[in-house]
């Protein structure tokens, strides 16, 4: 056996190796990471993490039995994104892991309530505009549904008569998100909405990214499509709380319209020698630090504190956007309404610019269609504006004049 294993350690040495180990980690707080850095402040910081560590041994699985503090932790965080969304009465929600078991869930309750409900003759179909996550193809995999994802976007936003011509008698739900992660510009979902109430479809908004800012924005007065419950007859959304919800990572949220739909959301099973089995998501046992976290923050910040501070990404995206449209090279893909966005150029390689400035430090994410570099913007960015535009600007004079020459890079988003 390894020394690693059989060789025993003071705490005091593994907390010095570990330190030495992040040594080349990219602090994720660093005003220079564009990539996806919710950081609302210390402050902030540490009340999550507190709260994060005082339900750090409490399994949420046994919330009912054993746990009635964070069972009510939880129904607090859902109450306050019901309300946020407009969910009408008799609404529900639950925490899960994150936005892909977020995904994962809207899809199998839909697949649940269509066999229920709306029989297909074929293999169920979901579909999906082009800029939709990849969370919902690989849900679909998993439950053995097909997914028809759009092949363009129509003004960086999904294609609303692609998607109705798309229809068809195994279709049983269609997607708009608010917003989706490579663009930043809402979907048209009222209109999306429409099409699932004509044929009878589920729909559901995708507001992982979005959730946590489009309301504040929303009551900011900033032209906005219809996104939440009450803007559109929607029957299911996605929220994240560990993006700009500020939550430790492990926590997002899964709303349903009417509480019956649980019934098609849960799993149980008696069949073992234990008794019964019953989850509304698809994990089992999860740590309820991370509920724990958001509701501390939601406490702590309260409905100002979270506008505040959409208030100063907005900011930043205004400024960032106008120095990098002074750029004559480069264009803003858009009018992105949340806060984040992507940008490209049709004269020169943005994957070449990608990588000068990834040379002076920063950290963003990429994408590939079109070609563009993607910001996802925290309040403390304000700071960063000056500096990086005058970076952008340097580096675009050095790839046009040959200086930095391309490296073949291909985009990714996780590995």
């Amino acid at each position: 056996m390894s020394d690693f294993f059989t060789a025993q350690r003071p705490a005091p040495d593994i907390r010095q190796e570990l330190v030495a180990l992040r040594q080349s980690d990219f602090r994720w707080n660093d005003l220079k990471n564009l990539r996806a850095s919710y950081f609302a402040g210390a402050d902030v910081a540490e009340v999550a993490a507190d709260a994060y560590a005082s339900y750090f041994g409490v399994n949420a699985l046994y919330g009912a039995i054993a746990y009635p503090s964070l069972r009510r932790l939880e129904s607090d965080v859902i109450a306050i994104l019901l309300e946020l969304f407009r969910a009408p009465p008799g609404a529900a929600g639950s925490i899960t892991t994150g936005g892909t078991e977020s995904i994962f869930m809207a899809v199998k309750t839909a697949r649940e309530w269509a066999r229920r409900e709306h029989a297909t003759p074929g293999k169920p179909t979901i579909i999906l505009p082009h800029a939709g996550h990849v969370a919902f193809d690989k849900a679909a995999f998993l439950l053995d549904l097909r997914i028809l994802r759009m092949p363009k976007s129509v003004d960086f936003r999904a294609d609303l008569d692609a998607m109705a011509a798309a229809i068809d008698a195994d279709t049983i739900m269609i997607v708009g998100s608010a917003p989706p992660y490579p663009y930043g510009v809402v979907d048209p979902i009222p209109e999306i909405a429409e099409l699932a109430v004509r044929h009878g479809l589920w729909m559901h908004v995708d507001g992982c990214v979005g959730g946590m800012v489009l309301p504040f924005v929303r009551d900011l007065g900033q032209p906005l499509p219809g996104f939440d419950f009450s803007a559109a007859p929607i029957t299911s959304a996605s929220v994240d709380l560990h993006k700009y919800g500020y939550a430790f990572h492990g926590c997002s949220a899964f709303l349903l319209r009417e509480d019956r739909l649980t019934m098609y959301q849960r799993y149980e099973n008696a069949a073992w020698p234990v008794g019964s089995y019953s989850t509304a998501n698809f994990a089992g046992s999860r740590s309820g630090g991370p509920v724990a976290s958001a509701w501390a923050v939601m406490r702590y910040l309260g409905y100002a504190g979270y506008r505040d501070r959409v208030v100063r990404m907005l900011e930043a995206k205004r400024r960032l956007i106008e120095r990098i449209e002074a750029i004559s090279e480069l264009e803003v893909f858009g009018r992105p309404q949340g806060t984040h966005f992507s940008f490209g150029s049709s004269v020169i390689d943005i994957t070449t610019v990608a990588q000068g400035m990834n040379r002076f430090g920063w950290s963003f994410a990429r994408q590939t269609t079109p070609p563009a570099m993607l910001l996802l913007l925290n309040g403390f960015h304000l700071e960063i504006v000056d500096e990086f535009a005058a970076d952008l600007a340097r580096v675009v004079d050095q790839v046009k004049s040959g200086g930095i020459q391309p490296a073949a890079q291909a985009a990714v988003y996780t590995v």
